[in-house]
């Protein structure tokens, strides 16, 4: 390492720490500073772990400070856990960590950082000007070159952004974690979000009947205001933009909710029109619903299916909503809200009706995970449910809120995740693209074949699985295939070009480990 680059992993602070000039302290940076400390390779360990409880690969500002308290806390002789923190510890009291030789670095730093006489510029400055600006120093920041060099092209190639997915831009993969709550109208979502934050958002509206008729993000913002749809769908730093491709019909229903929230600076909520149900769901909306709902699920962390005692059943467009949700299984949880409504053999007598009505539409061998509550501000209606009840009801309280609080230290696996899902899909995609076009004749009945290959395409995607040896169930759905695939001429598309899979191939056996290599705890 170059004498200026090891100026600047001596000061304490995220900003003229990190040797990148952005603000972040790589593992390699780390893996010098802190050996400063003397601690035990074992306590180190644990100091990057808490500090980089996200898992980005990185220390920011606060990740930083968090560290150099972990430091002091093991000089001082106190175990390192991942709630150490949040103990009894005299802070006000607690000693600066102890790090050997940094006061001599310091006094170098300084007098490396002081203009010389002929007007050079100084250290730091030079630094920064000659790192290059790709210099990838997180995990995203990795995936987003990655996507750009080699997944894009081949979306672009084959329009996998215009049949799947609408291509991914810096703030996809720099947003937020997402809660998205899905359930029929008068299942408490809106309730649910207020109790979480406790206290209400712009644009909230609670009521027995449909209130809810838009989707509302609600987000961390400097004040509270709501922004209207067709603004939030065209702004570069909201992860929106993909919602453009629904029109105008939905984007009048669309809005984002901010409001300055600590809970908002880690997650940010989504609601939902109620699930219509009976009568209602005759009256068709003016927007794909499901397709929205889908759209969210790939971008969301989680997603929570509202019950209440009183609405188990699953109506026609609940039932298509939740098999959108198709792929996303992991991320699914169901709530059964208000739950101290009806006393505890009623309770048990509804938790069967609801598991039973689930199998039949997820279709799984699985058992969905079920948390029972009243999640609202009132107080538990203990007439009903009764001292076990009460404690019972707590204790699920108590494990979804857990559930909630990973989801940020979960983000970037998530990330990754959805990131090797999309680019497997858009394989597949090309690979069904490319058949299609090889299908087609050269000059007549150019017609004919299409509808031919249109009408067979579950016979079409067999023999792409057969060729190629690939699950079946990467494979999209037959029928939205078709419907897309009928706006479009085959022979216009393009033949397999095998170094664009390669490249692909290449990114998910070879980069996408050693990027996470890269970014490990250096302690490991």
């Amino acid at each position: 390492m170059s004498t200026a680059t090891q100026h600047s992993v001596t000061l304490p602070d995220a900003e003229t720490t990190a040797s990148h000039g952005d603000g972040r302290l790589t593992a390699n940076d780390a893996s010098k500073f802190f050996t400063m400390s003397n601690l035990p390779r074992q306590d180190l360990k644990q100091v990057w772990a808490i500090a980089d409880s996200k898992r980005q690969g990185f220390l920011g500002f606060k990740e930083f400070v968090i560290a150099m308290q972990l430091v002091s806390l093991a000089q001082a002789g106190h175990t390192l856990t991942s709630d150490v923190l949040d103990a009894e510890v005299d802070f006000e009291n607690l000693q600066p960590p102890a790090m050997e030789g940094l006061d001599v670095l310091l006094r170098k730093k300084k007098r490396s950082s002081e203009p010389e006489q002929n007007g050079k510029m100084d250290d730091v400055v030079c630094i920064r000007r000659l790192v290059p600006s790709s210099t990838v120093t997180s995990i995203v920041d990795g995936l987003k070159k990655l996507y750009v060099k080699k997944l894009k092209p081949l979306e672009v190639t084959y329009r996998f952004n215009e049949f799947v997915s609408p291509s991914l831009i810096n703030s996809d993969f720099d947003a937020k974690p997402m809660v998205m709550l899905l359930g029929q109208y008068s299942t408490g979502k809106t309730t649910f979000i207020k109790h979480l934050l406790r206290t209400s958002y712009p644009g909230a509206n609670i009521g027995p009947e449909p209130t809810t008729d838009r989707f509302v993000v609600v987000m961390n913002g400097p004040d509270e205001r709501s922004v209207p749809g067709n603004t939030v769908a065209v702004q570069a730093d909201m992860p929106f933009s993909g919602l453009t491709t629904f029109g105008t019909a939905f984007l009048s229903k669309f809005e984002c909710s901010q409001m300055p929230h600590p809970l908002l600076e880690h997650i940010s909520f989504v609601d939902t029109p109620g699930v219509l149900s009976g009568e209602k769901q005759r009256t068709q909306r003016s927007y794909d619903f499901t397709g929205v709902i889908s759209w969210f699920a790939s971008k969301c962390d989680l997603i929570l299916l509202l019950f209440d005692p009183h609405k188990l059943d699953i109506s026609d467009e609940f039932k298509r909503v939740i098999e959108s949700l198709r792929g996303h299984d992991d991320k699914i949880r169901v709530v059964l809200n208000k739950a101290d409504q009806v006393d505890t053999q009623q309770l048990m007598r509804v938790y069967g009706a609801l598991m039973w009505s689930l199998g039949k539409v997820l279709n799984t061998p699985e058992v969905m995970r079920v948390y029972l509550g009243s999640f609202s501000d009132k107080p538990i209606n203990e007439a009903a449910a009764g001292p076990i009840g009460r404690e019972l009801f707590e204790k699920e309280q108590d494990d979804l809120l857990s559930d909630l609080k990973d989801i940020p230290k979960k983000a970037c696996d998530r990330r990754i995740n959805e990131f090797v899902k999309r680019a497997r899909a858009a394989k597949i995609h090309a690979y069904i693209i490319s058949h299609l076009r090889n299908e087609m004749p050269a000059m007549i009945g150019k017609a004919k074949t299409q509808q031919r290959l249109i009408d067979n395409l579950d016979d079409e995607f067999a023999k792409v699985q057969r060729e190629h040896h690939l699950p079946a169930g990467d494979f999209p759905n037959v029928d939205q295939f078709r419907e897309k695939l009928s706006g479009y001429s085959i022979d216009k598309f393009e033949r397999l070009k095998p170094k664009m899979i390669q490249s692909v191939d290449d990114m998910l056996g070879y980069d996408i480990p050693q990027l996470l290599k890269s970014f490990r705890n250096p302690y490991d």
